[in-house]
């Protein structure tokens, strides 16, 4: 008698895997991925931190602005602090003429933090658009943050004045002179070990009273 084989597979025809097993071995699998939970403190701290970041660049911006703003180098300012007439007299012989006498004191203000040296101060003195004469001073140092007065005397002869002798007449008898006046001042600004050039240049309209020789009024205005 022959022996019997057995066989551990499923009969001919019937699938290997069950209806059910086969569906769940086919089911598509997903991952969730979730974000890492912080406790409500944590989150305290990261607004605390953001807002002390904030507050520390805003003050080191503030404070470098502010120190360029000192730092940067600006022009001196120039001001006409008196003028008086010691000297008028006038000529006709042989053509119409103007002695005249000027006394000036000038203001110089330094608005750096740096000591400024000027090499000379130019003053042009005019009434009524004639020229009367140009004054120039000697150069000097202003302190940082400082002024320096610079007193000047126009003396001037024989100045020409055939169109405008009978307005000076009328303002003298008025007790009011108009005059014009131009400064300029040039200079080297001491930034460490460099020297920065300066220049700054102001016209000017003062009103001389001729009986106390004050300035009554004055308008100036800076050239560029």
């Amino acid at each position: 008698m022959s022996p019997t084989k057995h066989s551990d597979g499923p009969p001919a025809g019937q699938p290997l895997l069950s209806e059910s097993e086969s569906s769940y071995s086919q089911a598509p699998q997903y991952v969730v991925v979730l974000p890492a939970y912080l406790p409500p403190y944590r989150h305290r701290l990261l607004r605390k931190l953001h807002r002390r970041r904030l507050i520390c660049f805003s003050a080191v911006f503030l404070f470098l602005i502010s120190a360029a703003y000192l730092v940067w180098p600006s022009d001196p300012e120039l001001s006409v602090v008196r003028m008086s007439l010691n000297r008028l007299h006038f000529h006709t012989r042989p053509k119409i003429s103007l002695d005249v006498t000027l006394d000036l004191r000038l203001k110089v203000r330094n608005r750096d933090v740096y000591s400024m040296d000027y090499d000379s101060l130019l003053v042009a003195v005019g009434y009524r658009g004639e020229s009367l004469g140009n004054i120039t001073s000697e150069g000097g140092r202003i302190r940082a943050r400082g002024s320096s007065y610079v007193n000047a005397t126009l003396d001037v002869d024989g100045v020409e004045m055939l169109s405008d002798v009978i307005l000076l007449l009328e303002d003298l008898a008025a007790g009011s002179i108009t005059f014009d006046t131009v400064s300029e001042i040039g200079g080297k600004l001491g930034l460490f070990f460099f020297e920065l050039p300066l220049k700054a240049k102001i016209s000017c309209e003062v009103i001389v009273n001729t009986r106390n020789s004050t300035i009554t009024r004055q308008n100036c205005y800076p050239e560029i």
